[in-house]
């Protein structure tokens, strides 16, 4: 999952809205979004009140409005994949961040989510990554919607990256997810199926950089991560 992660981090170093003309600003003026007290945005992240004031100030510096609409969120995200085409994975990570699905993204929301990608549990995380992976938000993560996924994620990081991708690649990544995750076999992935298969992986890596300084001085080759994502 570690790619993932790393992927998702860049969002703390998004700025997430623009104003393109004094009319635009105008009109933004009149229609506000007003986030909670931070207090009680305070009780319920994992970050202190000063962390959460200087969250805010970039935030609404950055956007008036106090709310990030999707095509602006694609705009913003695709700046840091030139390379490839990121308007489908940024749709899909749009959707995960709008929890309450009203077509916006408010500081709240993006706060909550952010909270949980860089202070969350383990098990929070994948929570989060779950809700990601399952499009139509039915419980389930389905061999389409993890295509769906993979086929974004590849589609963003374009055609510049080494080794050169195979065009069946992602569909490799799907069975290979499946033949890990499926634990009965019943053509889809639920929640604790997808969380017991990685926090095994995360173990396993754990182990993995553990052992790695013991033995690295007797191997000629570094050891790669017994990771299947």
């Amino acid at each position: 999952m570690s790619r993932y992660f790393c992927v998702m981090y860049i969002l703390v170093e998004l700025s997430f809205c623009s104003v393109d003309s004094v009319e635009d600003e105008m009109e933004i003026a009149t229609v506000r979004h007003r986030p909670e007290a931070l207090e009680l945005l305070e009780a319920q992240s994992k970050f202190t009140k000063k962390e959460l004031q200087i969250l805010y100030r970039g935030f609404k510096n950055e956007c008036p409005s106090g709310i990030v609409n999707e095509e602006t969120f694609k705009e913003i995200y695709s700046q840091f994949f030139p390379q490839g085409d990121s308007t489908t994975y940024a749709h899909f990570l749009f959707n995960a961040f709008d929890t309450d699905h009203n077509g916006s993204v408010s500081f709240e929301d993006f706060i909550t989510g952010l909270s949980i990608l860089l202070r969350g549990t383990v098990q929070e995380k994948l929570s989060w990554a779950f809700n990601l992976y399952d499009i139509n938000k039915d419980g389930y993560i389905t061999k389409e919607e993890m295509l769906d996924i993979m086929k974004a994620i590849y589609d963003m990081m374009g055609k510049c990256t080494y080794p050169v991708l195979k065009e069946d690649a992602p569909r490799q990544h799907v069975e290979t997810f499946f033949q890990k995750m499926d634990k009965n076999k019943d053509g889809v992935v639920t929640i604790d199926e997808f969380i017991e298969s990685c926090q095994k992986c995360v173990s396993e890596i754990q182990l993995f950089q553990n052992s790695r300084i013991k033995i690295s001085l007797q191997l000629p080759m570094p050891v790669p991560a017994p990771c299947f994502i």
